[in-house]
């Protein structure tokens, strides 16, 4: 009975953690429209910032966080600074169910790195599903539905593998670097890394004329609950379950983000979508070991 609690515990904050980062494709879309990739990413990390420094200083946890800034910054550099930008310019070109799918690869990039970086050596069923779904990404990428019904570009796609791979590197060193702080100084710090590192591009790139009321509403309920929100999850998942077992919280994803999508912008879902997202997430499945063969 003692051995399920961990379980109970993580398991509500996985599911939440989906439902939110699913319905960041859709505020993205709706914001980057007016905003633009880089000014959108910007006013998203620093909304969470804002949010989650309050909350960090009134938790008393301002002693870590300067003992841990240095860290924290560079891993919010490629856990939300690079990608979130990546992906501001994707859901502009692409549907939001199909750069969801891409972001599923983000556990298969996790074992990659993990290989190259910390020598953790896949074995032969991780190979296997390497192979496997980057097979799934080549399908993916031949077929690339864009959000106006067509094919897309080449770039939109390599921008959201470019984000997972962000995203992979990121969770590697937060195991390494945060392992042991609060998750609330890994989320706030990370958010601040962000937005000083997107300062700069954003202010080179504001849009000609202020975003309307709709657009704001998108940005706020990205930085706040996508962001903000979700990275108090996403640091307290490493925490109590580890970096593999957090980063398969991409399976699910897909599945709520197709959903809205479908529901709210009309998007179409189509069969190749489908059957090369299986292929991925049973490729990722293998991957990151959540599929162990049994002796």
């Amino acid at each position: 009975m003692q051995a399920s609690a961990p379980t109970a515990r993580w398991w509500p904050d996985f599911l939440l953690l989906a439902a939110l980062w699913g319905a960041s494709f859709l505020f993205m879309r709706v914001a980057g429209q007016a905003f633009g990739a880089l000014a959108m990413a910007e006013v998203r990390v620093a909304v969470a910032a804002l949010l989650l420094w309050p909350i960090m200083v009134w938790q008393g946890h301002g002693g870590a966080m300067r003992a841990h800034w240095r860290a924290a910054l560079l891993i919010g550099l490629l856990n939300s600074a690079l990608p979130f930008a990546l992906y501001g310019f994707a859901v502009l070109h692409i549907s939001t169910g199909l750069a969801a799918i891409l972001n599923a690869t983000v556990p298969m990039f996790g074992a990659l790195v993990a290989w190259a970086w910390l020598g953790e050596r896949p074995g032969l069923q991780r190979l296997l599903g390497l192979a496997i779904g980057f097979a799934g990404v080549v399908g993916l990428t031949l077929s690339r539905p864009g959000s106006d019904g067509g094919q897309a570009s080449l770039w939109p796609v390599l921008a959201c593998l470019g984000a997972t791979l962000s995203y992979a590197v990121a969770a590697s060193l937060t195991r390494r670097y945060l392992v042991a702080v609060p998750p609330l100084v890994s989320a706030t710090g990370s958010q601040i890394g962000a937005a000083l590192g997107l300062l700069v591009p954003a202010l080179l790139s504001l849009p000609p004329v202020m975003p309307g009321p709709t657009a704001w509403a998108a940005v706020v309920a990205v930085g706040v609950l996508c962001t903000g929100v979700a990275y108090i999850l996403y640091f307290r998942l490493i925490e109590r379950a580890g970096p593999v077992r957090t980063l398969t919280v991409t399976y699910l994803i897909p599945v709520f983000a197709l959903l809205y999508g479908t529901v709210l912008l009309d998007e179409v879902i189509l069969p190749s979508m489908l059957a090369s997202g299986a292929v991925i997430l049973l490729g990722t499945a293998l991957a990151s070991g959540l599929l162990a063969r049994r002796r």
